[in-house]
This record gives C-alpha cells, sequence and structure tokens, in this order.
C-alpha cells in the first residue's frame, strides 16, 4: 500500500479527481446547470470527497501517526475534515467551504509546494517591511487628518478614515481623479504630500515584497539544485563502491578459477603417477 499511495501514477490519478471536482463545485454555481445535471453534479461531488477520504485513510494505515509530521498531510487532513463536516441548518455556510478542496493541488503539485514554501520563507522578512509600512501609514494618516480632515471629513476626518484612504491611494485605485485632484482644489499644494507617499509605499516598499519573494523563490530553487546535487554524488558514490566491490569479486573469481585449476592439474599428475 506504501507503493501505491507514493507512486507517480497515484498522485496523478488525485490530480484529476481534484481538478474535476473543482470543476464540478463551479458548475454548481450555475442555475443553468444544476437544473439539467443537477443530480449528476450532487454525485460527482459526492464520489469525489468519497475517494479523498479513502486516501486520507490509506496514508494513515500506511504511516500511522508519522502521517501528522508532514505539513501537507495535515493540511490535506483538515480540508477533508471540514468537507465531512455536516452543512444543514446554522452550519450551511460551510457548503461554501467545499470550494476548499481544490487547494489540495497546492499540496499534490511540486511546483505549487516550491511557490508556498518560498512565500513562507519569505514571512519573516516581510514582518519587517509591514511594520515599517504600518509605521508611514500612521505618520501620514496623523498628517492628512490634520492638513484635510476639515474639508474632507469623508476621506480624512479620522485616522482610520485617512488610513483607509491611504491605502486606496497606495493601490493606486482612483487616487488621482477620485481623491487627490478633489483635494488639491481646496489645498492646490496636496500633491506636495500625496506624490512622496505614492512614491514611497507603491514604489518602494511594496516592491520590496516583491523584491523578498523572488529571492526566497531562489533560495528555494537553489536548496533544490544542491539537494539534487547532492543526491547526484550520493548515487555517483554508491555506483563507485559497487563497481570497486565488483572488481574485487571478480578478483576473488580469478583467484578461486586458477587455485581450481591448479589443484586439478596437481590431481591429474598424480593419478598419472600413480597408474605408471
Amino acid at each position: 500500500m506504501q507503493k501505491l499511495v507514493e507512486s507517480r501514477w497515484f498522485t496523478i490519478a488525485i490530480t484529476v479527481v481534484i481538478v474535476i471536482n473543482a470543476i464540478t463545485l463551479g458548475l454548481e454555481t450555475w442555475p443553468e446547470a444544476m437544473r439539467r445535471y443537477g443530480t449528476v453534479l450532487v454525485i460527482l461531488d459526492t464520489v469525489a470527497l468519497g475517494i479523498f477520504v479513502v486516501e486520507i485513510a490509506m496514508k494513515l494505515w500506511v504511516y500511522r501517526l508519522g502521517f501528522f509530521k508532514n505539513g501537507w498531510n495535515v493540511f490535506d487532513f483538515t480540508i477533508v475534515a471540514i468537507a465531512l463536516i455536516p452543512s444543514a441548518g446554522a452550519l450551511s455556510v460551510l457548503r461554501a467551504m467545499r470550494i476548499l478542496r481544490v487547494l489540495r493541488l497546492i499540496s499534490v503539485v511540486p511546483q505549487m509546494r516550491t511557490v508556498v514554501g518560498a512565500l513562507f520563507g519569505a514571512l519573516p522578512g516581510m514582518g519587517s517591511i509591514v511594520a515599517v509600512l504600518l509605521l508611514v501609514f500612521y505618520v501620514t494618516a496623523v498628517m492628512a487628518t490634520k492638513l484635510f480632515g476639515e474639508t474632507f471629513p469623508h476621506w480624512f476626518g479620522s485616522i482610520g478614515e485617512s488610513m483607509y484612504s491611504l491605502f486606496q491611494i497606495m493601490t493606486l485605485e482612483s487616487w488621482s481623479m477620485g481623491i487627490v485632484r478633489p483635494v488639491m482644489e481646496q489645498h492646490p499644494l496636496a500633491w506636495a504630500f500625496f506624490v512622496p507617499f505614492v512614491i514611497v509605499t507603491s514604489f518602494a516598499v511594496l516592491n520590496l515584497f516583491i523584491a523578498l519573494i523572488v529571492n526566497s523563490m531562489n533560495s528555494v530553487h537553489a536548496e533544490d539544485r544542491e539537494s539534487a546535487v547532492a543526491a547526484e554524488h550520493t548515487a555517483h558514490d554508491e555506483r563507485e563502491h559497487l563497481m570497486t566491490e565488483i572488481q574485487a569479486l571478480r578478483a576473488d573469481v580469478r583467484a578461486l578459477n586458477e587455485r581450481f585449476k591448479t589443484q586439478s592439474a596437481g590431481g591429474g599428475d598424480e593419478s598419472k603417477s600413480s597408474t605408471d
């Protein structure tokens, strides 16, 4: 069973089931599809869930408590367990969480696991950047509330409203025509506040997130390459050791053959002398 659950074809089969289940869950949101094929979609969803339960049960049987030592196994177990919770009555909202099963693709596809691993690897550095960004937001929110709060209370009437408006500006969503230009009609020099804010947050701090993620992914790929090279070296050393043992064994076999021939020749001479 361990060979089965760790085989490539087993992984491919589970991946196909996840993709099909994702399609059926999406079709369930389409009223026309539910009207025509609702029964089939529900059956497919139930079958997919049954396959996932059998898969988890097989892995639990193979690995026992070691199953929970792997974070991806815990992730899969949690997703399937959520799907098994009854979704009737007050828990009907959990029906929407069935789509979480699609996230199992992350644990099945190695490339996706690499991306997620890189994201988690970048989290410590992201914490420092988030702290700097929050500090910038707090300082600028206080300044914006003092500068523009009286004339534009719906955008900058309080620190909370100012932070939300500044967040919109940082994302560059209608920041110029929607907020900055109306403010500049009352405060012509407001550009001197908003332009440096956009440069610092959108073009500097946010790009640090991208740099961290790219650096983390490069580190993950470098570790994978080092692991592959180490495995190749180990395999090469094992092959060299095996060849050495084979050569030594051949030498022993040749030595035994020579000894056998010598003994056979000696025995023949003794027999001939006896006959004479």
